[in-house]
């Protein structure tokens, strides 16, 4: 692949079974023509990912594979690894799970490149025809980054996420965890970038089951950890 306007990262731990799907569905946006390129990031998977990837990436379809070793470290480290690794001017990142269609990012990237000012913009999508019970908690966690770190905070962790390289150079304290979403969210409003949304399908995962909400335990330490985040960028942003 000659030249590489954009790049797509996709974090992937333990997802052996949603790749070749997600591989085919990459594959039939003719990535190459477009001059995109999409990174598979193997973040420290302990299942037949590394397999997997071996058997289904070619040479010539626009795909890279992005190793990080095991243990998983956490989804921002692996998104993180994944943009460090990346040429494209204008980076995004999305799930590997199917509940994130490919094309999301393609259109997030197109929207960032004919923003009014590309270099200084974040598209991210807005998630669509959620499950009640999921619009009330990303309702409330909406609510709390408002309130702690003011204004203009909807749907956080909707993907994907579309930015500049410009972006990237200032994620110099990135948190290596979930946390990763509402960072880079609070940093384009910290630095005074656009902020654009649009509105995406968020489907049910493919196979497997979530590395987070699989319980209401997991779920509270999940907002438990949000909050602290929220208040250390609180801090930082004074």
């Amino acid at each position: 692949m000659a030249e590489v306007e954009s790049s797509i990262v996709v974090p992937c731990f333990n997802e052996a079974a949603n790749l070749s799907a997600l591989i085919e569905n990459f594959r039939s946006l003719a990535l190459v023509q477009r001059n995109i390129e999409v990174l598979l990031v193997n973040n420290g998977s302990t299942d037949e990912t590394a397999a997997v990837l071996e058997r289904e990436i070619r040479s010539d379809d626009g795909i890279r594979v992005v190793n990080v070793p095991s243990p998983n470290v956490g989804y921002g480290h692996g998104i993180m690894s994944g943009l460090r690794a990346a040429r494209g001017r204008y980076l995004a990142w999305t799930h590997a799970d199917g509940q994130t269609p490919p094309i999301d990012a393609i259109t997030g990237l197109g929207l960032l490149r004919t923003s009014s000012d590309p270099s200084r913009t974040l598209v991210k999508g807005r998630r669509r025809g959620r499950p009640i019970g999921a619009q009330l908690f990303t309702g409330g966690m909406d609510a709390a980054a408002r309130t702690l770190l003011g204004a203009g905070f909807v749907d956080v962790n909707a993907q994907p996420k579309c930015f500049p390289r410009a972006l990237l150079s200032l994620a110099t304290t990135a948190p290596n965890d979930l946390s990763l979403d509402l960072y880079f969210f609070w940093l384009a409003r910290h630095h005074g970038f656009g902020v654009q949304t649009f509105d995406v399908h968020f489907g049910t995962r493919r196979a497997g089951e979530s590395k987070w909400a699989f319980n209401w335990r997991s779920r509270a330490r999940h907002i438990e950890r949000t909050l602290r985040f929220m208040n250390t960028l609180r801090r930082h942003g004074r």
